[in-house]
Order: structure tokens, then C-alpha cells, then sequence
């Protein structure tokens, strides 16, 4: 099958492209500007934000799959969770219904929901429910924090701990996440197009693995053969009074939808492994494979 992807060049685009090829997929890829190509791909240069740049691009295809997203805004460069979010999506939407495409995969996040403290998962929903009401045999992934060869948040830690064992802890840290493999939410994807079951379904993906935010912090200094680091609290109250100043700044770490989304938890239950019929790779030894010890 011949499959327009679109936010296909970034770190979960890699490893879906990856996967797609390796079962015999012909892939058309938008980018915004063309590179070499590996073969079973072509490129379109557009940019899904203006429909007119890529909706020819799409023709002849069998499926789209949406995996355009981001975790933080840039308003001055256009970045907003509106226009990348919500609008990207109804116009990839539109795109597909025009040139004839009933198949359509669509990435959103875990803890999606209408009433949603942060910005991020409440457009997260609003695009959910543009795919919901579109017509089209859908399906939605909703992945937990996503870890793997150059992934951002796990790097970004190993990186601080390479600088000094010191990792400053915002409140507790006692809340928890559940971590996915990169590689098995790609296997979803992948999955999901070829399983007429998951049409019209929601999944929630997450690892085995519930660690809190410590745990996971002392996991990734193991993987990299060090001790656990210092861990010092930031009260919470505190940062919420910290953060809404600094967070206009691009060098600064982390904005309140973050805080929000982190402190709140990220866990599911694993009901995706009934129909996907697979075990995830555990987080201790994925991470394990690429943080240099």
C-alpha cells in the first residue's frame, strides 16, 4: 500500500518509516524540503499548516498517517499547538477526503482529553475529534512518553548527568510515568493499517514499566554506568510562580503545559497489547542500548 505520512521527519517518524518499509510499503513523505530519499519513498516539499503546498501530493495514495505534533510552542516562528495541532490536522483531513483516501492514522498522546489542565492535550483532543467525526475508517494512538535513539526527554536527562550528578527534582517526584519504545509504537502503526479491528478505535500505548519520576531519574544514570544522582527539591508552589515568567524564554527547560503534564502522571493500563498482540520492550533495557555507559 502506498501511505502519505505527514511530521514523518522527526524522531517517531524514523522509526514508523522504518517499520512500513520493512513489511513492504511504498511511503510518500511531506517534507518542506526535499533530501536524498531511501528507496520505497518519495517526498513532497510542502507544509501541512497550508493545504495548497501538499493536497496533490496525496493523490494515488491508500492511507494517510498524521504524526505531526509538538511539545512546546514557538509562537514567533508559527509554532502554536493551534496551528500544528488542530489546523495541521484538518487540513491533512481534507486533503486525504479529496483525493478519495478512506484509511486514516492519526498520532495523539496519552492523557487526551476535552478537560485537560494544558493547552497541549486539550488541542490534542481537538484534532482527536476532527478524525472522529470525519468519515474516514480511523484510528488513534495515544503513546505514553516516547524513548528510543535520539529521543529528547531521556537524552536531555543523560545529557544534564554527563554535566554534573545533580538533577534537581520539581516537587515530590513521586509521580509516575510509563515509557514506550519508540520501535513498538512505530509496530502499532504499522499494525493499526494492516488490522481492519483497530478502525474506530482509541489505543492508549505504554510501556510495562511504572516508574516515578526518581526511579526514572536513577534508570538512566544506571544505564550509563553511574551512581544515583543528588536530587534536590524545587517546591511545586514555588515553580508555578517561576515558571509562567521564564517560560517565554526558548533556553528555558520546561513551560507549565510541561509541568502540568509531567506531575499529573502518565500510565495506562495496556489493554493495546490484547489487540496488538505484543510485549513492549522494558525501559531499563531499551535505554540501556543507546546511552553510552
Amino acid at each position: 500500500m502506498k501511505i502519505f505520512i505527514a511530521g514523518g521527519t522527526g524522531f517517531v517518524g524514523g522509526h514508523v518509516i522504518r517499520e512500513l518499509l520493512d513489511r513492504g510499503h511504498q511511503l510518500r513523505l511531506l517534507v518542506h524540503r526535499r533530501g536524498a530519499a531511501s528507496e520505497g519513498i518519495e517526498q513532497v516539499e510542502g507544509d501541512v499548516t497550508r493545504p495548497e503546498s501538499f493536497e496533490q501530493g496525496v493523490d494515488g495514495c491508500g492511507a494517510a498517517v498524521n504524526l505531526v505534533g509538538i511539545i512546546r510552542e514557538f509562537p514567533a516562528k508559527g509554532a502554536t499547538f493551534e496551528r500544528l495541532h488542530v489546523q495541521a490536522t484538518a487540513n491533512l483531513l481534507a486533503a486525504a477526503k479529496r483525493a478519495g483516501i478512506r484509511r486514516y492514522v492519526q498520532m495523539s498522546a496519552l492523557g487526551t482529553r476535552p478537560n485537560a489542565v494544558s493547552r497541549y492535550h486539550r488541542t490534542k483532543f481537538r484534532a482527536e475529534e476532527l478524525v472522529r467525526n470525519s468519515g474516514f475508517e480511523w484510528t488513534i494512538l495515544r503513546p505514553s512518553l516516547i524513548f528510543g535513539p535520539k529521543d529528547a526527554f531521556i537524552t536531555m536527562l543523560a545529557r544534564q548527568l554527563r554535566l554534573a550528578p545533580v538533577m534537581p527534582v520539581i516537587g515530590s517526584g513521586a509521580y509516575r510515568l510509563q515509557p514506550i519504545h519508540a520501535d513498538d509504537v512505530a509496530r502499532c502503526f504499522a499494525l493499526a493499517l494492516e488490522m481492519p479491528a483497530t478502525i474506530g478505535q482509541c489505543y492508549e500505548l505504554c510501556g510495562n514499566d511504572r516508574l516515578t519520576y526518581v526511579d526514572m531519574l536513577d534508570a538512566v544514570a544506571a544505564a550509563m554506568g553511574r551512581s544515583a544522582p543528588l536530587k534536590p527539591r524545587l517546591p511545586l508552589g514555588v515553580m508555578k510562580l517561576v515558571i509562567p515568567v521564564m517560560q517565554g524564554i526558548p533556553q528555558f527547560p520546561i513551560t507549565m503545559d510541561q509541568l502540568q503534564m509531567l506531575v499529573e502522571e502518565n500510565i495506562c493500563d495496556g489493554r493495546w497489547k490484547q489487540t496488538f498482540g505484543f510485549e513492549p520492550k522494558g525501559f531499563r533495557e531499551g535505554i540501556g542500548e543507546y546511552l553510552v555507559r
